[in-house]
């Protein structure tokens, strides 16, 4: 197989991180997901815990409109080498060195965004009806219907601001993928055979 770095995007109850983590596996490629942070962590000496408030404070600042990543990065020694937009920019660093030297699965983070020049990359969006990711969604954690409910929507919606602040698009645009997905009643393993389908007809594997 030839090189190939997959991105996935993902609405909360279709499956999508299962699926990528699941996918990885059968293509005997790395998949990385949170790991990310840690790999961040590790590498910038930022405390790992950072990111994850990070992602907290992110959700006030999404009001104030798009600011799409543009590849720059804060040394050190400056003031602003922790601030929320600086932690994102180390994260993009980490994907783009990730997908310069091996093949993988990125889940989430704006990779398909952070990845947008490269020719190797397939970037796919996994979605679902409303009803079918309520009935995952409550295979996973059992809460009850309404609170269920109230998370999905929160989740999604949060995705949603969170990729139109970092890349100034609509994160459920389908011009932003190669491929979108429904996951609706079809089984891991029978979605994983489409799109291994979908790579071979595109060339990209």
């Amino acid at each position: 197989m030839k090189k190939i770095v997959i991105t996935i995007a993902r609405s909360y109850g279709s499956g999508g991180r299962t699926l990528g983590k699941l996918l990885a596996k059968d293509l005997g490629i790395p998949c990385y997901d949170r790991e990310l942070i840690r790999m961040v962590s590790d590498e910038s000496g930022i405390n790992e815990a950072l990111f994850g408030a990070a992602d907290e404070v992110k959700r006030g600042l999404f009001f104030k409109g798009p600011k799409p990543y543009k590849g720059q990065l804060l040394p050190p020694e400056s003031d602003g080498f922790v601030s929320n937009d600086n932690l994102f920019n180390l994260q993009a660093k980490m994907i783009k060195d990730l997908a310069e030297k091996e093949s993988c699965v990125i889940i989430g983070r704006c990779a398909d965004y952070v990845l947008r020049d490269r020719e190797d990359v397939l970037r796919l969006f996994f979605y679902a009806p409303l009803q079918d990711c309520l009935t995952r969604a409550r295979e996973i954690s059992g809460e009850p219907e309404k609170d269920l409910l109230k998370k999905i929507h929160k989740i999604d919606k949060y995705r949603a601001d969170y990729y139109k602040y970092y890349t100034g698009n609509d994160w459920n645009d389908s011009r932003n993928y190669d491929f979108c997905l429904n996951t609706t009643s079809m089984s891991y393993e029978r979605l994983i055979e489409v799109v291994k389908s979908y790579i071979e007809i595109c060339g990209k594997g």
